[in-house]
């Protein structure tokens, strides 16, 4: 995976970022999902990298990023404003102070709230397979609980929801967890699932935990504070998503919801997948990306 690309740890004010990059053109970004790693990306990065200079990274806490062992009061140190600085850091470290940016599942709402906080950073923008967590937090409903139950178990105060992911073997959690009915498994590369299993350690379903109390906390807070004030992503915005998600059997037309209230420039469409888009529908994801970041 990731052939000819370089291999490195950044350290950013709050985390120490470990990320591949490689390829020449101009910048883009890619932030992964729970409970993934920046290798979720491997089936495009390298047709990617051929037109772009592609980052691949771990968000803190995740992977082999670490972040903080402290949350901080209300879990603000594992919040996606901190997940999004912890990117502009190394991008600028890297030598870019403007480039584009792609996130699927909790990277994508790290893209969200960077584009809210650094819309100078960001020209253009991707989310893959998400809804805006304010919208989440404000729709929920049986059917989501029951398909997104990882939220409100993730949150549970610290340490009763670790104990019981650190409990089971990884690799067993992992085969449970990335399961979908109807869709199971095949779509995963051996190598990928493998890194998975390697990364699902205590560090990471800490640092994951956090993410999650941080969601309905802290997170909702800024989200809501920039509904009620009007305010809204006016980057370029790509939102791609799987038709077979939960994303979509939940919550209907994903684009409407972020045209409709939380974005000013949005376009996109389903893809017939699963939630896991990058990997079970990688060809057309790599057309969407080459539509919405190669012109530019």
């Amino acid at each position: 995976m990731f052939e000819g690309f370089t291999t490195t740890d950044i350290e950013t004010a709050g985390a120490r970022v470990h990320l591949r990059h490689g390829g020449d053109g101009p910048p883009l970004l890619l932030l992964h999902g729970n409970p993934l790693t920046h290798a979720s990306w491997h089936k495009i990065a390298n047709r990617l990298a051929e037109h772009f200079h592609v980052v691949a990274a771990d968000l803190r806490g995740y992977g082999d990023s670490v972040g903080p062992d402290d949350a901080g009061p209300n879990n603000i140190n594992y919040s996606f404003r901190a997940m999004a600085q912890d990117q502009v850091e190394i991008m600028e470290r890297l030598g870019y102070r403007e480039f584009f940016v792609a996130g699927h599942d909790r990277g994508a709402r790290t893209v969200a709230r960077m584009c809210l906080d650094h819309p100078d950073r960001v020209k253009r923008a991707a989310l893959v397979d998400i809804l805006p967590n304010h919208h989440i937090w404000t729709h929920t409903s049986r059917e989501w609980a029951l398909r997104s139950w990882h939220w409100a178990m993730m949150a549970q105060p610290y340490d009763f929801p670790e104990r019981m992911m650190a409990g089971v073997p990884a690799q067993w959690f992992m085969e449970k967890k990335l399961s979908r009915p109807g869709i199971g498994l095949s779509f995963f590369d051996p190598e990928a699932f493998a890194e998975y299993v390697r990364c699902f350690n205590w560090k990471t379903i800490k640092g994951s935990c956090a993410d999650y109390r941080a969601c309905p906390t802290c997170d909702f807070e800024m989200d809501k504070a920039d509904f009620e004030a009007g305010n809204k992503i006016t980057v370029p915005l790509l939102v791609i998503w799987g038709a077979r998600s939960h994303t979509e059997g939940v919550h209907g037309d994903v684009l409407a919801v972020w045209q409709r209230n939380y974005a000013t420039d949005a376009w996109g469409g389903a893809l017939p997948c699963g939630h896991y888009v990058p990997e079970e529908a990688p060809d057309e994801t790599y057309q969407y990306f080459m539509r919405h970041f190669a012109p530019a």
